[in-house]
């Protein structure tokens, strides 16, 4: 069957599983983290102190030797998880998400309540030494009685390029480079190959690795959501809208082109739309949404 992530031929065992969304460390302590290759898709928002976190949504897990290190939850990340009928992974919470969890409006594995599902490594120190795998995963999803089947009404999250088609925008704008300088702490970037059709992912002055196997990541199509935020408080911590909707881009192949983006509820999907209003179709493979806060667009560049 085709993943609901990716677009791809996967087992039907693997693509009617839901997935896992693990949230992610990214700053120095944190990165690299482990098992991003094996991501689907991966969500990149600004938390509190300039840094951002990841959140990786893998549906075949099933052999990685370790994801992580996980950290603390967003609740922004909790409705982006929810889009694709995951299960969310985190190792506690601001105290904004806490209204989310206490009412169990998600399905989530919480680190400071499940011990079962989560180890401490001794590669690093606290608190970036949380890390999962499949039977600590499965440990934490069975002692909470969570179903691995998606819902009956779900019918995946993005539409793909027919098979034997491709998307090639054709009409847009150079983006053989792409470099998110609003993240002005890791300054992350990426760089089209078009021999592969891929970009490939930089962050602090880097390529970008998995640290399982060591090798870059790397993605077929990047998605600038651009959105408007309040901070909750004076300490940084950030209310990213999520459900008014507003501007971006989509990237691939090498080019990019101008998106509008919609969500009909707090808790459903967001669509994509070009300028004739058509929801764009991905290229099959892996994605990045990138969600980049309104007043920093202006430090977003294409090359």
């Amino acid at each position: 069957m085709k993943s609901y992530l990716t677009g791809e031929d996967v087992s039907a065992g693997v693509g009617r599983r839901r997935p896992i969304a693990v949230m992610l460390g990214n700053d120095t302590n944190g990165a690299p983290q482990s098992g991003t290759e094996n991501a689907g898709v991966i969500y990149e928002a600004p938390v509190e102190g300039s840094i951002t976190r990841l959140m990786a949504i893998i549906e075949d897990y099933d052999n990685i030797p370790r994801i992580g290190s996980v950290r603390s939850c967003r609740d922004y990340f909790l409705f982006y998880a929810n889009e694709y009928d995951a299960i969310y992974s985190h190792y506690g919470q601001a105290v904004y998400a806490l209204q989310y969890l206490d009412q169990h409006l998600i399905d989530n594995l919480n680190g400071l309540t499940l011990g079962n599902a989560y180890y401490r490594s001794t590669d690093r120190v606290a608190p970036h030494n949380a890390y999962t795998d499949f039977s600590h995963l499965q440990a934490g999803i069975q002692s909470q009685g969570y179903s691995q089947d998606y819902k009956e009404d779900y019918n995946g999250h993005f539409q793909f390029a027919p098979e034997g088609t491709e998307t090639t925008l054709d009409d847009g704008v150079s983006a053989n480079v792409v470099k998110l300088d609003n993240f002005a702490y890791n300054h992350p970037w990426f760089e089209y190959n078009a021999e592969t059709k891929e970009y490939s992912r930089f962050q602090f002055n880097a390529p970008h690795i998995d640290q399982n196997t060591g090798n870059q990541l790397t993605c077929e199509n990047i998605i600038l959501q651009y959105s408007n935020y309040v901070p909750y408080d004076p300490n940084g911590y950030l209310n990213v809208d999520t459900q008014s909707g507003g501007e971006g881009k989509y990237i691939t192949r090498g080019k990019a082109i101008d998106i509008h983006w919609t969500k009909d509820s707090q808790w459903g999907i967001t669509h994509y739309y070009d300028s004739n209003n058509q929801e764009i179709q991905l290229n099959p493979g892996k994605t990045w949404v990138e969600i980049v806060l309104n007043d920093s667009v202006g430090s977003v560049s294409l090359q």
